[in-house]
């Protein structure tokens, strides 16, 4: 089975970007226009259930998209690649490094949850689970996690893409699966480059989360705190965004 994916750049670095719960493939906003196309040869997965694998059947969990990050990678042909998660993408990118560590040069955590359970308070898990059905959960969400920053066009585009690109039964699912797993204590003794990266604004996956979740697994992991961003800098600072993600690939 041919993995449906987007591609971008040529380079002799290649780099499996996995996305956020929000996004698709197709969501990474202009930051794309400026990476760096002769160095990395990018490509950016669909999860079962969105985007342009939307009618693909699954079980919506981490472990599969892991299990289909590889695959992708065996179509490619890519022996060795980097791995950029976006938040739940960051935890699905640990589950890909769990299964196979001997293939993963880098990896980058952008606002990324950690392998242990995401702890969420009653009233979070209120509004998070209302969200796969409630799309003014969703907009608060996004608001939270940018800050209370963003303009209201934005949020509405944002929750508007969402709903349209993924399954209300995948969505939900995922919810579970990056809240809920933990696998930490299996991410041991593995020595690679892991560069984490927080937006300053961001209010539900910060510098602490960092500290936490991902500094006890990885004693030599890089922190980059993203100025004037949330929880989305491909967004809201494309350009810092791309300058600084790639200077940590090419480091």
């Amino acid at each position: 089975m041919t993995i449906s994916h987007r591609r971008l750049g040529a380079g002799e670095h290649k780099v499996i970007v996995l996305h956020d719960w929000f996004g698709t493939s197709a969501g990474w906003g202009p930051f794309l226009d400026y990476l760096d196309k002769s160095t990395f040869g990018y490509a950016f997965l669909d999860y079962r259930g969105y985007g342009d694998r939307v009618e693909v059947p699954g079980e919506y969990t981490l472990a599969e998209i892991a299990a289909d990050a590889l695959a992708l990678a065996d179509d490619l042909g890519w022996e060795r690649f980097s791995l950029v998660g976006h938040s739940m993408g960051g935890k699905a990118a640990q589950r890909v490094l769990l299964q196979a560590p001997h293939r993963v040069r880098k990896l980058a955590g952008i606002a990324p949850v950690p392998a242990a359970a995401y702890p969420l308070d009653e009233q979070g898990r209120a509004l998070f689970e209302a969200a796969a059905q409630n799309f003014t959960a969703r907009r608060m969400i996004l608001d939270l996690v940018t800050g209370h920053r963003a303009n209201p066009i934005w949020l509405d585009r944002m929750v508007a893409r969402s709903t349209a690109t993924s399954r209300t039964d995948a969505f939900d699912a995922y919810l579970t699966e990056w809240t809920g797993q933990d696998f930490a204590a299996k991410l041991t003794g593995l020595e690679l480059p892991v560069g984490v990266f927080i937006g300053e604004h961001d209010l539900a996956l910060t510098a602490e989360t960092f500290r936490t979740g991902w500094q006890p697994l990885y004693p030599n992991a890089e922190l980059r705190v993203l100025p004037a961003t949330g929880h989305y800098p491909m967004y809201e600072t494309p350009v810092a965004f791309a300058t600084a993600l790639e200077a940590f690939l090419r480091a």
